[in-house]
């Protein structure tokens, strides 16, 4: 059918507003990017919107890459990350085939006290004194144990092992197999989707988290990625990674500084997603309708 003189015009107005949302979600990593690429001396001279790079340097992310306290914020944040991955799977997913099944004893009240912990909270000073209690202040451990089990993510699994029909948990029983095995060897690997999305929200949850280590870590040395992107970005003349570099003024140097900070610290964890990506198409938003 062709299209009337309204219909284009309507056509255009929304392709239009969409190219500017578009725009304006991406300008902010565009302009980390061209800033942190971007020479001090040239950046200096740059007035209103930065849409290229201001000449060409790569001694910000020199300096970053060899700054001790980026690089053991990888490394902190990498162990958050594995750690915290692996905790939330292994007490997700036996916790979500549980109530997934339809037989459980007192199967909705143990799903009403998870979906209440969303609502409501012990609160900040209390949490803090369960940590310090625990002996998990200053270490890595606070920021994984306790959030093993998250109650968005346990539904979502929760509710896709919902849809998986009984008769090849029942067909499995008749040949012998216990429940570990059937969650193991059907349903796991029946439910892709929904642990793609556990892993995916899990682990962007961990890399991007810094107020936890606020709270709970003292020393420097423990902190995460984040949180020593935070302090850069905050408190950026009190970090030592203005070496060598004296040729700018100070403010544009440490302009390039943070912005290569952000896209060092974004990178890994934007490649992550287009690895999940099938999956998450794939059933996800099935999954989350059945039942």
């Amino acid at each position: 059918m062709r299209k009337t003189f309204g219909e284009k015009i309507f056509v255009a107005f929304d392709m239009f507003v969409v190219g500017v949302l578009c725009l304006v979600c991406l300008y902010p990593f565009l302009y980390a990017i061209f800033v942190s690429f971007s020479d001090p001396n040239e950046l200096a001279r740059v007035s209103g919107f930065v849409y290229k790079t201001a000449g060409f340097s790569l001694d910000a992310y020199k300096n970053v890459l060899h700054n001790y306290q980026i690089m053991n914020g990888y490394k902190n944040t990498l162990f958050i990350v594995v750690t915290g991955v692996l905790l939330e799977f292994i007490m997700t997913v036996p916790t979500a085939y549980v109530l997934s099944r339809k037989n459980v004893l007192w199967r909705n009240g143990i799903m009403m006290f998870i979906v209440l912990t969303m609502y409501f909270s012990g609160g900040m000073i209390p949490t803090y004194l369960v940590i310090r209690n625990y002996g998990l202040y200053d270490s890595l451990w606070s920021l994984t144990l306790p959030v093993m089990l998250n109650a968005y993510n346990m539904i979502i699994v929760r509710t896709y092992m919902s849809g998986i029909h009984d008769s090849l948990s029942e067909s499995a029983m008749l040949d012998g197999a216990n429940h570990l095995q059937i969650m193991w060897k059907l349903f796991i690997p029946l439910s892709k989707p929904a642990l793609a999305v556990l892993v995916l929200y899990s682990g962007v949850g961990h890399w991007n988290g810094w107020f936890r280590a606020f709270l709970y870590i003292g020393k420097a040395s423990k902190y995460p990625l984040q949180l020593v992107l935070r302090n850069l970005l905050i408190q950026g003349s009190e970090l030592s990674m203005l070496n060598n570099v004296s040729t700018a003024d100070h403010d544009f140097v440490l302009a390039t500084l943070k912005q290569a900070s952000v896209i060092v610290s974004t990178l890994p964890i934007l490649f992550i997603y287009p690895l999940l990506q099938k999956y998450l198409v794939g059933g996800i938003m099935i999954g989350s309708i059945k039942e």
